[in-house]
């Protein structure tokens, strides 16, 4: 049986044709970049159309990349929420559409459990349970991951994600969109030390995050320099802005693990294709005798094959959609 996996939940059409053991025959993304950049970020109604546009063509592609047709399909995998409900119901409609007409088994699947078992898509592998930070655009939220079906959420932003932080400080000193990209690499050339930025705690034990003080203090500084008609170190700032929230990031996942009593940290999201919180992560977890699993960067950002791997694992429990289950666009993860 093959896995015929679609998500759409925010900017990117995505789908992949998997095996059941996770090994992935065809992973196809269409990003829409060019589209939100002029505007700073994503406009709702463009990224709906343009899902509109490009779902079919994308569906192909992953077919043909796999060397297969839908009649060796067994199975649809799509995301069912949360993200943008315009974006989400092109992705999940045309999946139950499909479904239908073919007369194959579908299952909705979570965002957020997609990018907590996008590991499994690695050939070295973490084992349950573990200890999970998800981190991204729109998340910023730390879990345990008890089994492939069972998560608890252990601590999430109160306010922006790390990514949209990333996002709103690359916007403020005019470096365009997508911000972690161009922020993390500008930040390789700038002093992390340069200025020191706030990083916010909320207590002792606590694995909440809040990004937004930090993002003003971003824009405090540089409004403070360009009033003293000051030339901005943009290398530093991005440098001092990424360090202050990788910091906090690796602080609370590892305060989680040593919580949970798990050896083992798993990240996913867009944000854990950040070099920075890749290598402050590893090396923390080196020196605490700590085991880190980091998907490729390919399955970090948002795709359909982390989606076929959840999906699996919710059809073996016999959690399959009806025709007229609808999207969501908050988790109850989350």
């Amino acid at each position: 049986m093959l896995i015929l996996a679609i998500e759409s939940s925010c900017d990117d059409t995505a789908a992949a044709v998997l095996e059941p053991e996770h090994r992935v025959r065809s992973s196809i993304i269409s990003s829409q970049n060019e589209i939100h950049a002029r505007y700073g970020g994503i406009v709702p109604e463009l990224a709906s159309r343009r899902h509109i546009e490009m779902i079919r063509p994308v569906v192909d592609e992953a077919l043909a990349r796999a060397g297969v047709t839908l009649d060796k399909i067994g199975l649809i995998a799509a995301t069912q929420g949360p993200g943008l409900v315009g974006s989400l119901l092109v992705g999940f409609t045309f999946a139950k559409a499909l479904a239908l007409v073919r007369g194959l088994p579908c299952v909705g699947v979570d965002h957020m459990a997609g990018h907590l078992l996008s590991c499994l898509l690695e050939e070295r592998q973490p084992k349950f349970p573990y200890t999970a930070l998800i981190v991204s655009g729109g998340n910023t939220s730390l879990f345990s991951v008890d089994s492939p079906l069972s998560f608890t959420r252990l601590g999430r932003t109160r306010d922006d994600a790390a990514g949209e932080a990333f996002d709103k400080v690359a916007k403020l000193l005019d470096l365009g969109y997508p911000g972690g990209p161009v922020i993390s690499r500008l930040a390789r050339k700038g002093d992390p030390c340069a200025i020191r930025f706030p990083r916010a705690r909320l207590g002792e034990h606590s694995l909440d995050f809040s990004f937004s003080g930090l993002k003003t203090s971003v824009a405090s500084y540089v409004e403070t320099q360009r009033r003293a008609d000051q030339s901005l170190a943009v290398n530093d700032i991005c440098a001092s802005f990424q360090e202050a929230v990788v910091e906090v990031l690796v602080d609370k996942t590892l305060e989680a693990a040593r919580k949970t009593g798990h050896g083992r940290i798993v990240i996913g999201g867009g944000v854990a294709a950040n070099p920075r919180l890749r290598d402050m992560l590893a090396d923390r977890c080196d020196d605490q005798g700590l085991e880190l699993f980091m998907p490729s960067l390919d399955y970090c950002t948002d795709n359909a094959a982390m989606i076929g791997v959840a999906g699996y694992y919710r059809f073996l429990a016999g959690q399959m959609i009806a025709a007229d289950s609808d999207a969501y666009s908050r988790s109850p993860l989350n």
